[in-house]
């Protein structure tokens, strides 16, 4: 009797998908004083007096600036963390999340 081998299966590699990422944009208004955009921007986003500064005029000439990239989480969280820091300063200071193409 003939045995019929099969030819070996190629192995499969699972490859795990990289999370997609989000952007933190920050929106200008305003009502939110400069010193307490850098402020927030320094303590929710660990920025230097530099870099907030930079994010808080692209905002104000551009109408929004892209403050940081992380994971969907992360991203929701921060804005959140921003938002709250701006109301608990009495002001509008709003930020939004996005999607990265």
């Amino acid at each position: 009797m003939d045995e019929v081998v099969a030819p070996p299966r190629p192995k499969q590699e699972t490859r795990t998908e990289r999370p997609r990422l989000w952007k933190v944009i920050l929106l200008n208004d305003d009502y939110t004083p400069r010193e307490v955009v850098v402020r927030v921007l320094q303590s929710v986003f660990r920025m230097t007096e530099g870099e907030a500064l930079g994010v808080m005029l692209t905002a104000h000439r551009r109408g929004a600036c892209v403050v940081a990239v992380f994971t969907k989480e992360i991203a929701e969280t921060k804005a959140q963390a921003g938002l709250e820091a701006g109301r608990k300063l009495g002001y509008p200071l709003a930020f939004t999340t996005e999607r990265e193409s």
